[in-house]
């Protein structure tokens, strides 16, 4: 990778964190930069002073009134270092703040988009990996890019006033601190470019390591890594991952290690020559003693300078793949969101007739669709029941009429328009679904439930508790060390963990508290008891009082009552009907009714 290149890419990773500090930290960001350019002048005025000094005390014999006229240069020139010294006082004081609001910024603006984004990207491979990769690398590397950047500026005008106190005593010494700089400067971006063309493979061999390495330590899988006695081949999978990464890393650090001692070896030459350079202009009299001193101070000084400006620029087109990743995700999802639902029309206030027409959907990178040609209608106020064996596309037709996933063919409507006209917002507002596998929030009990309709008005939480005791979240709750105010989630401190049937409670609670026209239960008593179930079930019959439900369950014996039941099989609309209808017609619902029945009678 030429130089060229190396610096789009490094302006490719500074461009994203000077817009998040732009719209962040205007004034941090702008005191960093006044302080660094006063820096600067501070530099080469310090050098300058420095050949005033000098001039004044190189000399055979310099006379007393030489001396004290040196006097007030010298004091002149500790000013200006003091100087120096407050404004990187200045620049570290704000560039503490940085940090901190571009991880914060950085981290809001993933969530922001990802939160937005239509749940179909989810089920991109392509979309979740480079989600992953954005939210676990590309924020914490914009922090760290922060404190870069500004290591950058800070080096980069050191040598900018370096460069222009030489070119106010002599155009000359231009040219000797090109000489000097240049083979450091060349090392570097050599070094870089090797670092970042073997980027992309350190980080896929860092990330399979790291999976293992979570996989081994996370709490969810400890209990069946130990039951099936999979330590070893854990073990052994890891050690096959962090060898691959080692072998590479060695490589990777013995190319750049050559490419440094090179770099090192033309930089002493350079160095030599600029010294010959100094005393061939002396013997020739282009130069006095004190500038030539003043040289050496000022070349040495941009050298150190350039040395950790090419080192914190390494970093930055380390950092550069990373950042890449987080902005190329944000651009990506925002993009998504832009070409989203077009609809504007607002969602009826109660859902009316539904109707489905020729329906089709599939999944991204799915061999076959989820669903074909399904077409039925379900009436205000019904309960309708949605059956079938696993995978036959239950769920993603529920979530098809709920509006999270629209059609790839057919049409879906409400009173006879379209979802599609509809806006999101509305259309997720007259929705309750409780889903099989419920979120489990790290929050208080209270905000478990609260959670299905966060800012509904309830302060004396009368339909909170209304909502718990119809689902028998009450029970759990009562047994908790601070009821409601209990924390849920092991994971910090004083922190309580609830079986999968007391969270599907929790999670029946929070459908019913959310209060929407149109519920949506996908197995809500798939993890209860009977007397559990029974409780969920007889509360659903009070809700279905004045709602539409859409009911999908295994349990055929639990929708007998249902007002018209859906049978699917591969993603097509096999059988429907009532219970009784459907029994009579002796079909695949049939079947598996009375396999249940006999099952259920056998235990």
């Amino acid at each position: 990778m030429g130089a060229l290149q190396l610096l789009r890419r490094l302006g490719m990773a500074v461009r994203p964190v000077a817009d998040i500090l732009r719209r962040t930290a205007p004034w941090s960001a702008l005191a960093i930069l006044l302080a660094q350019l006063l820096s600067g002048l501070a530099m080469a005025g310090s050098l300058l002073l420095t050949n005033a000094v000098l001039a004044q005390l190189i000399g055979h014999a310099p006379s007393a009134a030489q001396l004290r006229s040196a006097w007030p240069i010298l004091a002149a020139l500790c000013g200006m270092y003091l100087l120096r010294l407050g404004l990187e006082a200045a620049t570290a004081v704000a560039k503490a703040k940085l940090g901190p609001k571009v991880h914060r910024a950085a981290e809001e603006r993933l969530l922001e988009v990802s939160l937005q984004v239509k749940l179909a990207a989810f089920d991109e491979a392509d979309f979740y990996d480079r989600l992953h990769r954005a939210r676990d690398r590309g924020v914490l590397h914009m922090e760290n890019a922060t404190t870069c950047l500004v290591e950058v500026l800070s080096a980069t005008l050191a040598v900018a006033g370096a460069a222009l106190a030489l070119a106010l005593l002599h155009p000359l010494l231009l040219l000797l601190l090109a000489l000097a700089l240049l083979p450091e400067g060349w090392a570097v971006l050599k070094t870089a470019g090797l670092q970042f063309a073997a980027m992309p493979i350190t980080i896929e061999l860092t990330r399979q390591a790291q999976l293992i390495g979570e996989l081994a330590t996370e709490r969810e899988a400890a209990p069946e890594i130990r039951a099936t006695q999979a330590q070893r081949y854990v073990l052994e999978e890891y050690r096959r991952s962090a060898a691959a990464l080692e072998q590479h890393l060695v490589r990777q650090g013995l190319a750049e290690a050559r490419a440094a001692s090179f770099g090192r070896l033309f930089s002493a030459a350079g160095l030599l020559a600029v010294f010959v350079a100094l005393i061939g202009m002396l013997t020739a009299g282009w130069l006095d003693l004190a500038v030539a001193g003043t040289a050496v101070i000022a070349i040495r000084s941009a050298g150190a300078a350039l040395t950790r400006l090419m080192q914190v620029a390494r970093e930055l087109f380390e950092k550069a793949l990373y950042i890449g990743d987080f902005r190329d995700f944000v651009e990506r999802a925002a993009r998504d969101v832009a070409t989203g639902s077009n609809g504007t029309r607002a969602a009826p206030a109660q859902p009316g007739q539904i109707e489905l027409e020729q329906v089709s959907f599939g999944y991204a990178g799915a061999p076959r669709p989820a669903l074909r040609e399904v077409s039925l209608s379900i009436q205000p106020g019904q309960t309708v029941a949605l059956v079938g064996e696993n995978g036959s596309g239950k769920t993603t037709l529920a979530k098809l009429i709920a509006g999270l996933y629209q059609p790839s063919g057919g049409r879906i409507a409400w009173d006879g328009v379209d979802l599609r006209e509809m806006t999101p917002e509305s259309l997720a507002d007259r929705v309750a679904m409780v889903l099989q596998e419920p979120v489990r929030w790290p929050r208080s009990a209270r905000d478990n439930i609260r959670l299905g309709r966060h800012d509904r008005p309830d302060p004396d939480e009368q339909l909170l508790h209304r909502a718990a005791a119809e689902a028998g979240a009450d029970e759990v709750i009562d047994r908790l060390p601070q009821r409601w105010d209990t924390f849920l989630s092991r994971q910090f401190h004083g922190g309580q963990d609830l079986s999968g049937g007391q969270w599907q409670r929790l999670a029946v609670a929070r459908g019913l508290y959310r209060d929407a026209p149109l519920v949506i239960w996908d197995e809500p008593t798939s993890a209860l008891d009977a007397k559990a179930e029974y409780a969920v079930y007889e509360s659903l019959r009070l809700l279905a009082r004045r709602r539409t439900v859409i009911l999908i369950t295994h349990r055929l014996a639990s929708i007998r009552h249902a007002d018209r039941i859906y049978f699917l099989e591969r993603g097509e609309l096999v059988e429907q009907g009532t219970h009784d209808e459907l029994v009579a017609a002796g079909g695949r619902y049939a079947e598996l009714y009375r396999l249940q029945d006999k099952l259920h009678g056998n235990g």
